[in-house]
């Protein structure tokens, strides 16, 4: 379908993006690599009137080491995560999902500020984010806040961003990583996982994020309770579904979603070490 008539203007500058949807309200979208908000536009389901491009915006385009957390830019592809010898080094489990996302035309294209923002709970990136207790920075109108990870999914495609709000920076903690694990389960290399989970096994810390489990990228709290209890990695699995909310579709009923949940993530404990 050809999506409905829109306004195209091109940011010039992070202030300048965050003063256009000000000024333009709910009727702005932001466009970053464009594989998200472009379909929807396509189907209508989203009919923004303006398209705020914030795609060559270069100074949100970074990694860097940050001291206690490395430090990226929104839009930074995934590509660049993909190659980053610093994120190899500091946050493996990063590095290595950023590689399963997509096909290389989107990893080069799309951005793991877009990703997040979007909010799709069928969406790699947040789980590792969720994993890694990721801080997320946003500035608007009224200055710059941060948002724990865990509490910046509201719904389906709903976030705590509002409106006239930018998402500029991604903050990981730098953990003393001991082990990590991506397993992701799809038909086709380059489609949406059908189900996906990211664990990780640091000094001090445990994370596990579930894909495709519920109408937001969902933390496993009650696998990592577990785990925090003495559970073995196949006791702690049998709680993946505690808190989730699997959906049936095409490819998959509720029920095999939930199988696939406790055997991925009894995977990803035995790999990462989280046992």
């Amino acid at each position: 379908m050809i999506p409905a008539a829109f306004d195209y203007v091109r940011a010039e500058s992070a202030g300048h993006a965050i003063a256009l949807l000000a000024e333009h309200g709910d009727e702005a979208k932001l466009l970053a690599g464009g594989h998200s908000l472009l379909p929807l536009m396509k189907l209508r389901l989203a009919s923004p009137t303006v398209l705020v491009d914030v795609g060559r915006l270069d100074d949100l385009r970074f990694i860097r080491d940050a001291g206690d957390h490395i430090a990226i830019g929104a839009l930074t592809r995934h590509r660049d995560l993909e190659i980053s010898e610093l994120l190899s080094q500091t946050a493996p489990l990063l590095h290595h999902a950023a590689g399963h996302v997509g096909d290389p035309q989107v990893r080069h294209r799309g951005t793991i500020g877009g990703s997040l923002a979007h909010a799709d709970p069928a969406s790699d990136l947040p789980a590792v984010v969720l994993a890694l207790g990721g801080t997320l920075v946003v500035e608007g109108p009224n200055g710059q806040r941060e948002i724990p990870i865990g509490e910046f999914y509201t719904g389906f495609l709903e976030s705590a961003l509002e409106p006239d709000e930018l998402l500029t920076e991604i903050r990981i903690p730098k953990l003393d990583t001991l082990g990590w694990s991506f397993q992701k389960f799809n038909r086709r290399a380059q489609d949406w996982a059908i189900v996906g989970v990211a664990a990780v096994r640091a000094d001090g810390h445990s994370g596990v994020g579930l894909v495709n489990m519920g109408s937001t990228p969902l933390y496993a709290a009650g696998v990592v309770d577990a785990l925090h209890s003495g559970a073995t990695a196949a006791e702690a699995a049998e709680r993946a579904n505690e808190g989730t909310e699997a959906q049936s579709d095409n490819n998959a009923t509720v029920e095999y979603r939930e199988h696939l949940a406790r055997v991925l993530v009894r995977r990803a404990l035995e790999e990462s070490g989280l046992s």
